[in-house]
């Protein structure tokens, strides 16, 4: 094959082909979980968090909220992954040796997601959140009353397992936030002017992203360390449940969506999906979330 503009440029488009059929199949679920939010800079402050807007009866003047009551900022991150290829490859019609490679590429790319906004819901037993507690925590302090001393709050079980989560994802606001600043781009430097070309006889492609995950709500979400059993797991949705914003008002939170490590997987199906409970009784939790089975919260 001669080498040329139009072969280099048939040869990216069959690259990307791959690339792209491989990122639009590959199975993952960070977009269950999360809200995205599209970034304008390199960092974004979420001043909002913890406001919960209510109606009131309208006497007098309207009532403003302050929607900078709390400060939580999420900086954007770079990520890549960069392969090459030799010319003497593509002037020798070997392209289909490097398909599984750029496939490889593209289903990375879509379960990166996965692995940030996973790994920070893991991390959330240890991680500030906007009112500086940790997202998982026994302490959130909530003002039912104004001017009152607020009371503290828990979304945490304590124990010594595989972690499990409970979350609300049924809301226009998650317990995550994906940011992203420059989504997942594939690209590549093939002019023979290019420095790297001309000193190496190689091509180079690769996929580069700038995006980040942040804790949202802790209100929408429950981690718990403790065995995944009826027991717990209902005395997690009821905690969820009974959750109220500052002033009291009760935020009608409805556990939807169960997040558990391979680990858990059977524990979490029997108690999701079987008719019957433990001592043949009916199981009064099945069907009453949806289960994501992830590695990234191991």
């Amino acid at each position: 094959m001669m080498i040329n503009g139009q072969t280099l440029d048939l040869a990216f488009k069959g690259f990307k082909t791959v690339f792209d059929g491989a990122f639009n199949t590959a199975p993952a679920f960070a977009d269950k979980v999360a809200m995205t939010v599209p970034s304008e800079s390199r960092d974004e402050t979420y001043g909002w968090l913890g406001m919960f807007p209510r109606l009131r009866e309208w006497i007098g003047p309207r009532h403003v909220n302050n929607l900078t009551a709390h400060s939580y900022t999420i900086s954007n991150r770079k990520f890549e992954a960069t392969v090459s290829v030799q010319r003497t490859d593509i002037a020798d019609d070997r392209l289909g040796i490097f398909k599984p490679v750029f496939a490889e590429m593209g289903q990375d790319a879509k379960r990166h997601p996965d692995e940030l906004v996973f790994a920070l819901l893991k991390a959330g037993f240890d991680l500030p959140c906007f009112d500086g507690q940790s997202f998982f925590d026994a302490d959130h302090p909530v003002e039912l009353e104004p001017g009152t001393t607020p009371v503290s709050v828990s979304n945490v079980q304590a124990g010594a397992g595989a972690p499990w989560f409970l979350l609300d994802t049924s809301r226009s606001v998650r317990p995550i936030i994906w940011q992203t600043r420059e989504n997942y781009e594939f690209q590549a430097i093939t002019q023979s002017s290019d420095h790297h070309v001309f000193m190496n006889d190689e091509y180079v492609y690769g996929v580069r992203a700038r995006v980040n995950a942040g804790f949202g709500l802790w209100q929408l979400a429950f981690g718990s360390k403790a065995v995944l059993d009826a027991t717990n797991y209902a005395a997690a949705r009821a905690a969820m449940m009974s959750y109220k914003s500052d002033g009291g008002r009760v935020l009608g939170v409805t556990p939807t969506t169960l997040v558990v490590p391979p680990a858990l997987e059977g524990a979490a199906r029997k108690l999701l999906n079987s008719e019957l409970g433990e001592g043949g009784q009916t199981n009064e939790w099945k069907g009453t979330a949806e289960l994501i089975v992830t590695p990234y919260v191991v």
